[in-house]
């Protein structure tokens, strides 16, 4: 799905357009996964208009022995943490089983730690949900394409991604590893997210921690209301 939109003032104001293009799916017990930072800002207005869950989604790339830069595979964290390795890569790159184990091991302890940073408490559960995994933007889709591959392990109902802008190059990559796209911009020629932003200054940790606190006291206030009152 996409519609024209020209630029966006911020990510809040991004976020509350993407809800407007979210909103007539009615999406079944929906749950809302950002990629931190940026995507935070996007993610709470979507979570709000939907009246869904808001969470992170982190993404720990597993670099090759010597080369950490190159990727030989992902680790993405959840309720159970899923790990998505390109063998062939591994096996060019000489990274043994027991390598792959000890960067493991490492990155859910950098997960855990910038867990504990944002104060998200336990992982919300996906399995048998709507998931609408969001980010401010798209541009090469390692990270995006490494959530989605962990994420359909957990075994969600349905996987809805969505952004304001992205390459169009890079959302027909993805179109296939999930259930529904929704991006509001896809120019040609792309080149960069943050020149479909009037500020995309850099989101901060403060940030990421008040919106994510908001958006739990929210979630906590409408379970104690319940549907009857």
């Amino acid at each position: 799905m996409t519609r024209t939109y020209g630029r966006f003032a911020d990510r809040t104001q991004a976020g509350q357009a993407l809800a407007a293009a979210l909103l007539p799916m009615q999406l079944r017990d929906p749950v809302v996964l950002a990629l931190p930072r940026g995507g935070v800002p996007v993610g709470y207005e979507v979570a709000r208009a939907l009246g869904a869950p808001l969470d992170i989604i982190m993404v720990r790339k597993i670099g090759a022995p010597g080369h950490k830069e190159y990727g030989i595979g992902a680790l993405v964290d959840g309720s159970s943490p899923q790990l998505v390795i390109d063998q062939a890569a591994a096996r060019m790159a000489g990274a043994s089983e027991a390598y792959i184990e000890r960067e493991i091991a490492s990155e859910l302890a950098e997960i855990e730690r910038r867990r504990a940073a944002y104060r998200t408490g336990p992982p919300v559960s996906v399995q048998g949900r709507s998931v609408v995994v969001v980010d401010d933007g798209i541009a090469t889709g390692n990270t995006v394409k490494a959530a989605l591959q962990a994420l359909a392990k957990a075994k969600p109902a349905r996987i809805v991604l969505a952004v304001p802008v992205s390459s169009r190059d890079t959302l027909a990559s993805l179109r296939g590893m999930c259930d529904d796209l929704v991006c509001l911009v896809t120019p040609d020629p792309f080149y960069a997210v943050g020149a479909h932003y009037d500020d995309f200054g850099q989101t901060s940790d403060t940030e990421v921690v008040e919106l994510l606190a908001s958006a739990r006291q929210r979630a906590e206030k409408s379970m104690n209301q319940g549907p009857g009152n």
